[in-house]
């Protein structure tokens, strides 16, 4: 049976840009790095045969967040015309006990917002920014 959500996993095309961009805007903490060649058997989990790559598992909250920057193969960028109506995963949603703050912080330290902070439902306001690789990500705060 399964029991509850743990992680979300993100391809990234730097994984050291990545990790100080989710450490500094959203709080993230770094768990553990692995490096992952062939030996490790990752092909055989996510279907790349000898493939490697380099890992990081970050905190946030009760769950994580795993980048990967493959480096064998290396991955397509995210494409320019891709929209939040397009299958598969569509963003990653992170906790904030103030978004309103939160996207100002950010604003100031170079992040760019798609959307500017909405009170979606009473007492619930949401806005979406891009990570460094052009990612969506969402804080909430309930």
């Amino acid at each position: 049976m399964i029991t509850s959500f743990e992680h979300v996993g993100l391809s990234v095309s730097n994984l050291e840009r990545s990790i100080d961009f989710y450490c500094k805007h959203v709080n993230c903490k770094i768990i553990r790095i692995i490096e992952a060649n062939p030996e490790l058997k990752l092909g055989k989990v996510v279907g790349l045969n000898g493939c490697s790559a380099r890992i990081a598992h970050l905190k946030t909250g009760d769950n994580m967040l795993e980048l990967f920057q493959y480096v064998v193969p290396r991955g397509k960028r995210i494409p320019k015309n891709y929209k939040q109506a397009d299958l598969g995963l569509i963003h990653v949603g992170f906790t904030s006990t103030n978004v309103r703050d939160d996207c100002r912080r950010m604003k100031e330290n170079g992040v760019r917002f798609i959307s500017e902070p909405v009170e979606f439902r009473p007492n619930v306001w949401i806005c979406y920014f891009y990570g460094p690789d052009g990612e969506v990500c969402e804080i909430r705060e309930s």
